[in-house]
């Protein structure tokens, strides 16, 4: 699925909010600002069905995963739309389950001047794992290199 996502790209919707066009519904619910659209579009869990149970085999593979996805992602909206202002927020916790196995979100918006960020003190955060991805964590020159 996310890999359809990225090769249908991203899109603009009527408020101006950055959104990947393949989790676009049909109806954009109305927000009330343009962060809470792009994060309510743009906002999924990542696929981990497939992967092992155990957290030592589990865990290298869904952070590949989810920064492979954010890569891709960041790559196409800066070739969209011509700038590098969209973010990525990966995340990684353990699902309140007997199994507490590690899931992880990954959702990507565009900060504003005029609007709350979207994780507010995101140093501050202690229930998950949570970092924030700019395309240019994807060059060769970055010290948080994202794998491109």
């Amino acid at each position: 699925m996310f890999r359809e996502v990225v090769e249908r790209g991203w899109s603009s919707t009527p408020a101006g909010g950055r959104v990947l066009t393949g989790l676009l519904p049909e109806y954009v619910p109305h927000c009330s600002d343009r962060l809470a659209e792009e994060t309510t579009v743009n906002g999924r869990g990542m696929t981990d069905y497939d992967l092992p149970a155990a957290p030592d085999e589990r865990a290298p593979l869904l952070v590949r995963r989810c920064l492979a996805y954010a890569a891709a992602c960041l790559r196409g909206a800066r070739d969209h739309f011509g700038d590098t202002a969209v973010k990525s927020y990966v995340s990684f916790s353990f699902a309140d389950t007997d199994e507490a196995l590690l899931t992880s979100n990954v959702t990507f918006c565009t900060p504003l001047p005029d609007v709350r960020p979207y994780i507010p003190d995101l140093e501050d955060v202690v229930d998950a794992a949570v970092a924030e991805f700019s395309v240019e964590d994807c060059s060769r020159g970055s010290r948080r290199r994202l794998p491109c």
